[in-house]
């Protein structure tokens, strides 16, 4: 008799694309085109370290029903590089099984406080289904005369 492991887990889709982009066109006749892929922003200012800087970002999620049917609860989380989580408002999705698919188009703006990596997880009934990265690389800009603003010394 040989001892097999149950999975009592509920199905769960497959991740056929989740990215963040520029922008993502969701055609009439359900095509998706994904424009520029960003996986890295560098913002850039005067001062010493970033300042809250509003990044807009479009996220594309495809996903396969496989087994899964029904409606299910669909989340984004995001965490920033000091564990700042923000959740998005639930959306329902309607998986139909097999390889049948959902896809979404979502605003994923963020405010940038600090450098680092933010984290999206695109969540099913409060399960992480996959995570994508995004690093944001703050660039300090030194002013037109070639000395960063402040005291100077005189003569």
């Amino acid at each position: 008799m040989s001892s097999v492991p149950l999975d009592i887990r509920a199905p769960r889709p497959w991740v056929q694309v989740a990215v963040l982009c520029q922008t993502a066109l969701q055609e009439a006749n359900g095509v998706l085109s994904v424009i520029r892929l960003i996986d890295r922003i560098t913002l850039t200012g005067t001062a010493p370290e970033l300042q809250p800087t509003p990044v807009q970002l479009t996220m594309a999620i495809v996903l396969k029903s496989d087994l899964m049917q029904g409606n299910y609860p669909v989340k984004i989380r995001s965490t920033s590089p000091q564990n700042v989580v923000t959740l998005s408002p639930e959306m329902s999705f309607l998986f139909e099984g097999n390889d049948r698919g959902v896809q979404a188009v979502i605003p994923a703006a963020l405010v940038a406080t600090e450098q680092g990596v933010y984290w999206f997880d695109v969540l099913i009934e409060e399960e992480i289904l996959t995570r994508v990265p995004l690093r944001i690389i703050y660039q300090r800009a030194i002013p037109h005369g070639g000395m960063p603003p402040g005291p100077q010394q005189g003569a």
